[in-house]
């Protein structure tokens, strides 16, 4: 299978060569398919979502907020949620997703200060705060930024 070989499949594709209005015997004259008067019968369809003039349903829900195009969507791990890595272990993204300590990291990881870490690690992660940087090296562990 490639490119020059695609083509539709069976029945998918009908011919539009059909000429419509062509009189009576023909099966399809006088109104050419389009029945008797009425808005649909006549020329210049309606615009997506136009509803005869009620108001149309994406104008009467109300809009709140917008998304920020532009947001990140980083996830917040503790130090003490570090407590179960073994001493001198090197803990990575990847490693606390084996771990299950997150579920996803869509765009980074950052580590936080807060609860009580015992153990030597080298953290590689996203970003880290001051108080979580001071509670690993306190430790003699390192942290790097990836």
């Amino acid at each position: 299978m490639d490119l020059s070989n695609l083509r539709p499949a069976d029945g998918a594709k009908q011919s539009d060569n059909f000429r419509r209005g062509r009189g009576h015997g023909s099966g399809n004259g006088k109104t050419a398919g389009k029945g008797h008067k009425g808005q649909k019968a006549r020329s210049g369809a309606t615009r997506p979502g136009f509803e005869g003039g009620q108001m149309p349903l994406y104008r009467r829900i109300p809009k709140r907020g917008f998304t920020n195009r532009n947001s990140k969507n980083i996830v917040g791990i503790n130090v003490s949620a570090l407590e179960v890595f073994d001493n001198d272990a090197v803990v990575s993204v990847e490693t606390l997703l084996e771990q299950g300590i997150i579920k996803e990291a869509r765009d980074g990881v950052k580590i936080l200060g807060n609860g009580e870490l015992t153990k030597k690690l080298t953290v590689q992660a996203n970003a880290f705060s001051a108080g979580a940087i001071a509670k690993i090296e306190a430790l003699g562990g390192k942290t790097e930024v990836i």
